[in-house]
């Protein structure tokens, strides 16, 4: 009997950590779409899924609450994260419509979606809760087998074709295949001379900017910027340092002290000058 109204009631302790954690998790999960950072967006997709973990192990499903850290969080996420690191994805990107028309698609399956859990959620039926115990009476990793392949074998391969066809689909969508023959660097030369483009070799960063990283926009001799001394993506991601303003501040200073000596130098009298020639 105990178990029975244990089954049927709640915690203040579990009650506190729904509400705090799944507030966390829903905040998580907006940021994961409003972000307009990619790097972003995976962090808060990879802080969600650790909470959903988190609930896993609160109501006893400890292997899918380890599978959700190691498998998703760990690798799964982390890839993700270090791929977008690493290529350097920017919201500019989403903007791209590749495929004509995949915008309308993708609202119209996100509505069907929506829908159909709708409909399911209003559905579902809860006459008695089963608990915990009875539940994991094998094992939470034989009671989880149990279903998988018995009562939801059906719905288990067609989210296992569904994710091997999205596999193949994004290998697809990213493979580039080159259709023409690869220019050779005196190709490329030659081609930059006819069209009239920048010639020589591109300028190092921080040139004339008192500084030598790769964020920093080398300065041409009058003070001003150069765009071609960085990279088009740090340009793109706005991760670019403007050292001009002090680079111009340091050059008027300088100017105007080289003018103070040079109006010194023409007020002092000559017996002076004689003096320091007679001393040197």
């Amino acid at each position: 009997m105990s178990a029975q109204l244990a089954a049927y009631s709640t915690s203040t302790g579990e009650a506190f950590q729904f509400w705090v954690l799944g507030t966390v998790a829903v905040i998580g999960a907006l940021c994961t779409v409003f972000m307009k950072k990619a790097v972003h967006s995976a962090l808060c997709l990879a802080g969600t899924m650790i909470i959903l973990a988190i609930f896993y192990l609160a109501n006893g499903a400890y292997f899918l609450g380890i599978v959700q850290i190691v498998v998703y969080t760990g690798a799964i996420m982390m890839l993700f994260l270090f791929v977008v690191m690493l290529v350097g994805v920017t919201a500019a990107d989403s903007l791209k419509e590749t495929i004509k028309g995949q915008r309308w698609l993708a609202v119209l399956s996100g509505l069907g979606f929506g829908v159909l859990l709708v409909a399911g959620i209003g559905h579902a039926s809860l006459t008695e809760f089963t608990g915990l115990t009875e539940a994991n009476a094998n094992g939470n990793v034989e009671g989880l087998a149990a279903l998988i392949f018995t009562k939801y074998v059906f719905a288990f391969e067609i989210t296992g074709a569904l994710l091997i066809t999205a596999a193949v689909g994004a290998m697809v969508l990213t493979h580039r295949e080159r259709t023409e023959r690869a220019l050779t660097q005196r190709e490329m030369a030659e081609r930059r001379v006819r069209e009239g483009k920048h010639v020589p070799p591109l300028p190092a960063p921080g040139v004339y900017a008192r500084h030598n990283a790769v964020d920093v926009q080398g300065l041409l001799p009058d003070g001003t910027p150069s765009e071609l001394t960085v990279s088009s993506t740090l340009r793109e991601r706005g991760q670019i340092r403007d050292v001009s303003v002090e680079a111009l501040n340091d050059l008027k200073a300088l100017e105007q002290r080289a003018e103070e000596r040079l109006e010194r130098a023409a007020i002092e009298p000559p017996h002076l000058k004689r003096t320091e020639e007679a001393s040197k």
